[in-house]
């Protein structure tokens, strides 16, 4: 029987050709006009933070001239060539508003202009989908620019200029290490400690150790993560980062992602990038952290990441069964007998990386459906 998937990025398209592997039938369905929307769309300089070899989608590795670190045009090159390689052609403008299971079983799936029917839908539109934009005290105040960070291309238009990085996830350190790049003076808030793992460790990177670590008991995982931590980055509570009450590992089985350090802990040591608290409020033309510095700033980033957005297109009887207290699924899938045939891929961020969990629970997905199908693979 037919599968919908949901989303023309990198977990909708793995899932596509894990089933065309299979030459099982499936229909991609992507809201915008474009595979890979959003690796179109970021800031210029992001990379892969994971090695090639174990950033590939199922049964196409990468090109053998890509670097070990893969750009983001790279990834969307990559992308394409992927669906072709799989026959995927995503149906495009295709934006879902809403999934349904009618009386006979069968999943509805509309969209703005359309209506879909198969046996399963798999759900894949991207752990990042939805830009995260708090209020903040005063905000409208300010004078400045105030951006997301998914408006942000590249530091050219900052030059000379103060800017605060609101948060330090991965996209707030890279973004504050490219306008440090193109001449401006990059601030970050920090509101809680930070989890910090460098790329490389020892001139080597640090994703394979994950890898191998996630194959031990979690507490032991846990203690060598630390272990190699303190070790690699050490003590950071006296640059304004705190000290993590857990080692990365276990912060991130609990949805809080460790920062992949490229460069810039080196700088924010060298007093290149500076580290402030949270912030209290937002004037014209200063800010007032918490521990009552004010300073003045020409413009704000927003790096406070993304929601999934999933509950904008499924129904709230739904989502109260499926979503953890974060709005992300909590499961591949659930055996309710009202929710089977419904799949979810792309919704954890595990410290062995994102597109390498990819490729397992596409492969855990596409077996069960082949198990629960009568068409034969």
């Amino acid at each position: 029987m037919h599968t919908i998937i949901i989303g023309a990025g990198p977990a909708g398209l793995a899932m596509a050709g894990q089933l065309a592997h299979l030459n099982q039938p499936f229909t991609v369905l992507e809201a915008s006009e474009y595979i890979g929307f959003s690796w179109r769309n970021h800031y210029d300089r992001l990379h892969l933070h994971t090695v090639k070899e174990h950033s590939a989608l199922p049964h196409l590795p990468y090109p053998a001239n890509y670097p070990t670190y893969v750009s983001r045009l790279q990834v969307v090159e990559y992308l394409e060539r992927y669906a072709e390689r799989f026959k995927i052609r995503p149906l495009f403008n295709q934006k879902v508003t809403k999934i349904h299971r009618d009386q006979d079983g069968m999943w509805q799936v509309k969209t703005e202009t359309d209506k879909f029917t198969a046996e399963r839908v798999v759900v894949a539109t991207g752990y990042n989908q939805i830009p995260n934009v708090p209020e903040l005290p005063g905000q409208r105040d300010f004078r400045g620019i105030i951006w997301h960070s998914y408006e942000y291309r590249n530091g050219a238009p900052f030059r000379d200029e103060h800017v605060l990085i609101v948060g330090m996830g991965n996209t707030g350190a890279e973004l504050a290490l490219d306008l440090l790049e193109h001449g401006a003076k990059p601030f970050i808030s920090v509101r809680r400690p930070i989890n910090i793992i460098r790329r490389d460790v020892f001139g080597r990177p640090a994703q394979p150790i994950a890898i191998f670590l996630s194959k031990f008991p979690r507490w032991f995982a846990d203690f060598l993560a630390g272990l190699a931590q303190k070790i690699n980055v050490g003590d950071v509570s006296a640059y304004g980062l705190g000290k993590p009450a857990h080692p990365p590992s276990y912060d991130t089985r609990r949805g809080i992602i460790p920062v992949i350090d490229i460069g810039t802990l080196d700088q924010i040591k060298a007093g290149n990038i500076t580290v402030v608290p949270g912030i209290e409020r937002i004037n014209a033309k200063t800010v007032t952290f918490s521990d009552n510095r004010e300073l003045p700033f020409d413009a704000i980033i927003l790096a406070t990441g993304y929601r999934p957005g999933v509950t904008a297109f499924l129904d709230t009887t739904i989502t109260a069964q499926i979503l953890n207290d974060r709005g992300y699924p909590k499961q591949l899938w659930f055996n309710d007998k009202d929710l089977q045939g419904l799949y979810f891929l792309g919704y954890t961020t595990p410290l062995t990386g994102v597109i390498y969990n990819l490729n397992i629970d596409s492969d855990r997905i596409v077996k069960h459906i082949v198990e629960n199908n009568s068409v034969p693979a």
